[in-house]
């Protein structure tokens, strides 16, 4: 039986790091994310979030806000945003004033994902800042606060940049959202009475997921916008339709991640490339650690397990990371999920 029978079709969104092919470009990696927005609009994709990097030869999207006004341009009615924009290295007006005009350009399909990771290696993280210093990582929660503050022209009297109006205004304002691996980010999201999407696919802290949502949801106070608390969760995913494709698509990804934890980002590499590796002792036993959060397979497992996760979270809201070297393929992937979960959107054509 289809899980289409078996429950309600799942919200989904897409999560997009951008990423780039080894001897490929950048250029290539970001039309290839307005073109998959267009794609998975189609499919019926709820949310399309673009994330942000630096420095990094493997990953495009070093600027959020750019990409999102493109994507939103490109598209019609999916929501668009960030996942996320790196808050650290800002000032909370210049993201206010961003996001604000984009909500001004696109209104009602703007998403605004804040996080406190640097997206790059600490150096990089000074050259951002510089020639200022760095920002104190300990005064995110503040910087939260100012973004909201500015966003909705409500910073509390007696607040150093009160008066202060984050332009243009007109009338809508984007949807925030937390995000975050970890139990810390959740509380702030649920102090704040905000949307927090936890992130899956990192696979730092999977197993504690369902105990932080629950905190989460423990813990929310309620805001003007948000009276009960709203949980997305980010999954990698890779979807074929043989066990033999899955396995020939997810190579490349496996090399992927030991270089990333080596500080490599080359790109990603053919499948043929990363067949030509082979795998030391201590490399097969970091991925055998690092694929619990990977779901790969074919149409009935992945749908499987993404139902599964949804359930041990409790949440019908989920975010779908899917990187391959070959674009049809996760063209194909983020399809054949779509299918097997259900989603009403328009009829593709058959080739």
């Amino acid at each position: 039986m289809s899980s289409t029978n078996r429950r309600p079709p799942l919200r989904l969104g897409v999560v997009d790091q951008a990423p780039v092919r080894a001897g490929g470009s950048a250029a290539e990696a970001l039309n290839e994310a307005v073109e998959l927005a267009v794609f998975t609009e189609r499919l019926g994709y709820e949310r399309y979030w673009v994330a942000e990097h630096h420095s990094l030869a493997s990953l495009a999207a070093t600027s959020p806000e750019i990409l999102i006004g493109q994507i939103a341009q490109a598209t019609e009615r999916i929501r668009v945003g960030s996942g996320g924009v790196m808050l650290t290295h800002y000032s909370a007006l210049k993201v206010a004033e961003n996001f604000r005009m984009l909500e001004s350009f696109f209104p009602g399909r703007i998403d605004l994902g804040l996080g406190r990771a640097p997206g790059g290696d600490q150096r990089t993280a000074q050259a951002l800042s510089y020639p200022g210093p760095m920002n104190d990582v300990r005064e995110y929660p503040r910087q939260v606060d100012d973004v909201i503050g500015f966003l909705a022209d409500d910073l509390p009297e007696g607040h150093p940049f009160a008066g202060v109006r984050a332009g243009p205004n007109d009338g809508t304002l984007p949807e925030v959202w937390l995000l975050g691996s970890g139990v810390d980010s959740a509380m702030l999201a649920a102090e704040r009475g905000l949307p927090f999407s936890f992130a899956h696919f990192f696979g730092t802290a999977i197993e504690h997921g369902p105990a932080i949502a629950e905190t989460y949801r423990k813990r929310f106070r309620p805001s003007e916008r948000f009276p009960t608390p709203r949980l997305h969760v980010a999954l990698g995913v890779l979807c074929a339709e043989t066990d033999d494709e899955v396995a020939y698509h997810a190579a490349p990804l496996r090399l992927s991640r030991i270089n990333m934890a080596r500080g490599i980002h080359n790109g990603i590499l053919s499948p043929e490339e990363a067949a030509e590796h082979v795998f030391t002792p201590e490399e097969v036993a970091f991925l055998e650690r690092s694929d619990q959060s990977a779901i790969q397979g074919t149409p009935d497992r992945v749908a499987s397990e993404i139902e599964a996760i949804a359930d041990r979270f409790g949440t019908d809201e989920l975010g779908i990371v899917t990187i391959c070297h070959d674009f049809a393929a996760r063209l194909r992937s983020y399809e054949l999920v779509a299918t097997q979960l259900g989603l009403r959107g328009v009829a593709l054509p058959t080739n």
